[in-house]
């Protein structure tokens, strides 16, 4: 079920260049279940920024009734939001969209997790719950230098981790597709979030296989209202037929909707 609540902030810290770890804490957490949602947050209380920001969920503390997510500082919405400290409160509706299926992936099956930039952090809380249903994780994040790279760590916790980035400062250089097909990586599903190229050569090299991809799309609304993000569905990839990212995704199977 979809809430909106004003949430306090728990803590913010700087993962690394202009990217930031906010810990949010309210009831809504307890309707979050699927890995690959997300939530829209309203960073002021005023109109401006007018639009609300979509921000995936990164891990889910229902323990505690917190959740964390990951974002990066770019514009003057996210700016104001990394300003926000310990004690504060943010306007949040959520959890938004569908999320990654988790069941496609059973006991003893090796998934691979490939993430690219600001489309890693959704991977983790995936990697929590594919764990914990007794799948082997393996993952591969790719990075534009060493100092964009976080949460490396807390990936290696769970299951094989490989880095990849453009300059070859960390891991390997070049994309997370050198990395898989260096290693030969044998999987059963493959789960990815990320910049719309990476997706797209993870699509064409592996037609064969269970592949899940996450969409990072500009949104309006959040609710499937606006029709801002829409997309071509992949069986009328000239027509009129469409899938909204932030309703009917943002996860949708391999060749659902065209990239």
């Amino acid at each position: 079920m979809i809430r909106q609540e004003h949430c306090k902030v728990i803590s913010q810290i700087k993962l690394a260049e202009n990217i930031y770890e906010l810990t949010l804490q309210g009831e809504l957490v307890h309707e979050m279940k699927e890995p690959g949602q997300f939530v829209h947050l309203k960073i002021s209380e005023g109109y401006d920024p007018m639009l609300r920001r979509p921000i995936s969920i990164a891990e889910i503390l229902p323990d505690e009734s917190q959740f964390k997510m990951i974002y990066r500082a770019e514009g003057r919405g996210t700016a104001l939001l990394s300003e926000k400290k310990p004690g504060d409160y943010t306007d949040v509706l959520g959890p938004l969209g569908n999320g990654f299926p988790i069941s496609e992936a059973g006991r003893e099956e090796t998934a691979l997790l490939v993430g690219g930039g600001i489309g890693v952090p959704p991977l983790y809380e995936l990697s929590n719950q594919l764990v914990n249903r007794g799948v082997k994780v393996i993952h591969i994040l790719g990075f534009q230098s060493a100092s964009a790279v976080f949460y490396e760590d807390k990936f290696a916790m769970l299951g094989e981790t490989y880095l990849a980035t453009a300059d070859g400062s960390a891991g390997t250089k070049g994309f997370v597709t050198d990395v898989i097909n260096g290693l030969k990586i044998n999987f059963d599903v493959l789960y990815s979030c990320g910049p719309t190229p990476m997706l797209k050569a993870l699509e064409n090299q592996f037609p064969h296989k269970k592949v899940f991809l996450s969409l990072e799309e500009r949104m309006g609304c959040g609710i499937g209202a606006c029709f801002a993000c829409v997309c071509h569905t992949g069986d009328d990839p000239d027509g009129y037929s469409y899938k909204k990212v932030c309703s009917d995704g943002p996860v949708f199977k391999a060749g659902e909707v065209v990239l």
